[in-house]
């Protein structure tokens, strides 16, 4: 057998599907050591990784695994276990996910997020505007990275005068160690204060907001505590705002290095056509998607996965980006097509965790990418597609900046001078 391929090098970050592609066929349940130092195994294969998403024997619980406890910081978002913050859907079991996820879900309703079509369409016109007559941009720092942070304020109820904090903070956040030391750990500190007395206030004076809603949401008389509701609140911006960054950075990446696919999507979009947006949108999600590997399990016993033993106490992380490519299951799976029918893809995971925001992130990600190739047609990147780099990061896939070049829009005005000569 020939030699495993190095993981988590920058020049497998550029692009890790080879080695994925190396590990489906000869390792497919990995044993590795991550570049934190904790030892878990990587699930490569579609079938086993859907499994192992349903699997009840893998806690979301921290508390769950096997090393001693100063290991347990470097296994999650860095900065929640000093804050108080743990306390959210990704890191409980049922009973206590099943009553949180169901109090959750009464404030995040479908209804919710449908009504909030026209908001999200407004922000992203308004984001274009602001460099539409420059004839460049950075798509990632002017356009993807705004965008949901400002939706998802304006969902959970942060006035607008304080949604700039929460940009700044969320910026340190996706940083993956880019910023100054414990930059992380104190963005998140001052979030959660931040939360906490927002929380006091709409309890005084409640507003029709997700984060009034989480207050009110009841479940047999059991309402969530200011704590559970802060970490919700955190946990819904956090995983809310940078699987979209990257979802519409990836995907306008994509489809700038797959012209015809661009075009075909393009003239879709030019005849009020929506079917191809919809399923494009998936298809992106499935080829290059934001989130590369699913969040921590750990077992509570010996199991087995895909015919490898597995240790009580071990972690396990469930590679999406490897399942959403494995032949097994999609037909061709490094073709983009964005007509795909069968595309069941694990982009936003399987089973009670199944994200909850996956709704928000279809709906403003298709408004993006329409808007923007409505808008900007002749989009094209300004710089070699050599000099991308990606964050560094073990959960989400993204880029740190995306350079355009485009046609400049007319500014508004110009030549009605001359149209009355």
């Amino acid at each position: 057998m020939p030699p495993a391929p190095e993981l988590f090098t920058w020049e497998f970050a550029t692009d890790p599907y080879p080695a994925y592609a190396w590990l489906r066929e000869h390792s497919p349940v990995h044993r590795t050591t991550l570049p934190s130092g904790v030892e878990a195994w990587l699930v490569t294969r579609y079938a086993d990784a859907k499994q192992a998403l349903a699997d009840a024997r893998l806690s979301k619980n921290p508390a769950h695994h096997a090393e001693p406890a100063h290991a347990k910081g470097r296994t999650g978002i860095p900065g929640e276990r000093k804050a108080e913050l743990m306390t959210h859907l990704l890191n409980i079991d049922p009973p206590d996910h099943t009553r949180l996820r169901r109090l959750v879900s009464k404030a995040f309703t479908p209804r919710r997020i449908a009504e909030f079509a026209p908001r999200v369409q407004e922000l992203t016109d308004r984001l274009i505007d602001s460099f539409a007559q420059k004839g460049e941009a950075d798509l990632i720092h002017e356009f993807a990275f705004p965008l949901p942070i400002y939706a998802i304020c304006d969902l959970l109820g942060v006035p607008r005068e304080d949604q700039d904090d929460f940009r700044d903070w969320a910026g340190m956040m996706i940083r993956h160690g880019g910023g100054p030391r414990g930059g992380v750990a104190r963005s998140v500190k001052k979030m959660r204060g931040y939360l906490l007395e927002l929380i006091h206030r709409k309890r005084e004076n409640p507003g029709d907001d997700l984060i009034s809603g989480l207050i009110r949401a009841s479940d047999d008389g059991e309402h969530l505590t200011e704590n559970e509701a802060a970490a919700m609140a955190f946990i819904l911006l956090f995983a809310g705002f940078e699987t979209t960054v990257n979802l519409i950075g990836n995907g306008v990446h994509t489809l700038l290095g797959h012209p015809e696919q661009r075009e075909r999507l393009q003239r879709s979009l030019a005849a009020g056509e929506t079917e191809l947006l919809a399923t494009g949108v998936e298809e992106l999600l499935r080829y290059d998607g934001p989130v590369e590997l699913a969040t921590w399990r750990f077992a509570t016993e010996a199991l087995t996965i895909g015919g490898q033993p597995v240790a009580e106490g071990d972690p396990v992380l469930v590679v999406l980006a490897a399942a959403d490519r494995d032949p097994e299951r999609f037909a061709a799976p490094d073709t983009l097509d964005l007509s795909r029918r069968d595309n069941q893809h694990l982009g936003y995971g399987h089973g009670i965790h199944y994200c909850l925001g996956a709704p928000l992130a279809r709906l403003e990600g298709q408004a993006a990418l329409a808007t923007l190739l409505k808008r900007l047609p002749d989009l094209r990147l300004a710089v070699e597609p050599a000099d991308l780099r990606w964050r560094g990061g073990l959960i989400m896939r993204g880029l740190r900046t995306l350079p355009v070049e485009f046609t400049p829009e007319a500014v508004p005005g110009e030549g009605d001078a001359l149209s009355t000569l």
